[in-house]
């Protein structure tokens, strides 16, 4: 396995960690084993401006670089709220999910 680790999310051996997920401090932890799928999408005008926190159905972890970036992975855990993650290089990170036995869907 190759792993990823943008310091702000990075893939494990074992699991997900989404750093800052709990603002200021607080991560939170997903094994491998409990993520459905994770969906690539472009990152729309009203997600991309999302510094930190979401709504009903998304969340996101405080990334203060999101504005400038295009592409975001929704992670689904079988539940309402997602976690939203924008990683510094998602094909990287794609890449370390995949090898790690995650179902990964979507386009650029």
């Amino acid at each position: 396995m190759t792993g990823y680790d943008d310091g702000r999310v990075a893939c494990t051996g074992s699991e997900l960690v989404i750093r800052h997920y709990y603002f200021p401090i607080g991560a939170k932890h997903i094994p491998y084993s409990a993520i459905r799928e994770v969906r690539r999408v472009p990152l729309g005008a009203l997600m991309k401006w999302r510094i930190h926190g979401g709504d009903f159905v998304r969340w996101f972890n405080f990334d203060p670089h999101r504005p400038s970036k295009d592409v975001a992975l929704v992670v689904d855990l079988g539940r309402q709220v997602k976690p939203v993650v924008t990683p510094d290089d998602p094909g990287r990170m794609v890449d370390a999910l995949t090898a790690s036995g995650v179902n990964v869907t979507g386009g650029s």
